[in-house]
């Protein structure tokens, strides 16, 4: 398949399955809410290492808000509900409850219920105060600068994680140019996160390794200086290879990620240097789902 002058190539992005779930975080402005979710959401770029993968999925309005105060959407993942419940409770308690002005809000529904101000609650030494909203349960927990308002529960439901393409060009320039459009993009799609710094992966890494002990090891691949000395995947016109990797709350949401940010970067086309665009498949060995290239483009 070639589109305006670039090669996608007859490959499938294998992606698992995953638990999910998205809180709503408001503040005083929307400086402070960035400043919360921001910190929330740090080292959480994979579960190899992170213990989960988070990310910003939107700015939300005032009318958009339980307490009518700006606000962000924030999706987590993880491998297991046990995982995925632990790094909720330490990342708002460590993020978000220290953080001036903020909140906490459900932000997933018609799931398994999630512990959010149930447990921190807590942290208000016997001084916390609970009150039941139109059948939702919040936590008003006595702070420095007042009171941290938060949701009793959220909820937890089946994500995909691992969703990815590669976008390869003939310069690093040109492979960043066409990454950074492809993420602009995917940012305006719901349901998804791109967990990497900027979305964009370095890293890209193969299942497995010379080393038994590490579980991931360099897509050697695809590494441009050591294509000499492994079994290659680029072609000489190839001086650079990037990845970006999706996670989203349906099969559905990370195909539709997929074929924005392909779209993106087809655009850009050979004109601006893009040669190829690929995708990370371990043969069928990493996960239940396969978006292939070829069928989402189609």
């Amino acid at each position: 398949m070639n589109i305006n002058g670039v090669t996608i190539d007859n490959a499938f992005a294998e992606a698992f399955g995953m638990k999910a779930t998205r809180i709503l975080i408001t503040a005083h402005n929307l400086e402070w809410a960035y400043h919360a979710a921001n910190a929330a959401t740090g080292f959480a770029t994979s579960v190899i290492a992170c213990g989960c993968e988070a990310g910003i999925e939107r700015e939300l309005g005032r009318a958009e808000t339980p307490d009518g105060r700006p606000g962000l959407s924030v999706l987590l993942f993880a491998t297991s509900a046990k995982e995925l419940v632990k790094q909720l409770e330490r990342r708002v308690g460590q993020c978000v409850l220290t953080s001036p002005t903020s909140a906490v809000f459900a932000g997933a529904e018609h799931g398994e219920p999630l512990p959010l101000g149930k447990t921190l609650r807590y942290f208000g030494d016997g001084f916390q105060t609970s009150k039941l909203i139109g059948g939702h349960r919040y936590w008003r927990i006595p702070v420095l600068d007042g009171d941290f308002l938060i949701q009793d529960t959220t909820d937890m439901v089946s994500g995909v994680g691992g969703g990815n393409f590669l976008v390869l060009a003939e310069s690093l320039e040109q492979t960043l140019t066409a990454c950074e459009a492809a993420v602009a993009s995917m940012r305006r799609v719901p349901n998804v996160i791109m967990p990497f710094p900027g979305g964009v992966v370095r890293s890209g890494s193969k299942v497995g390794s010379k080393y038994p002990a590490l579980r991931a090891s360099t897509n050697d691949a695809f590494c441009p200086t050591i294509r000499g000395v492994t079994t290659t995947q680029l072609t000489p016109d190839v001086g650079a290879v990037l990845e970006i990797v999706i996670d989203g709350l349906s099969p559905a949401a990370v195909t539709h990620a997929m074929r924005v940010g392909i779209d993106a970067v087809v655009a850009l086309g050979a004109a601006h240097g893009v040669r190829r665009v690929s995708a990370g498949d371990y043969g069928g060995k990493l996960g239940k789902y396969h978006f292939r290239l070829h069928d989402i483009m189609a």
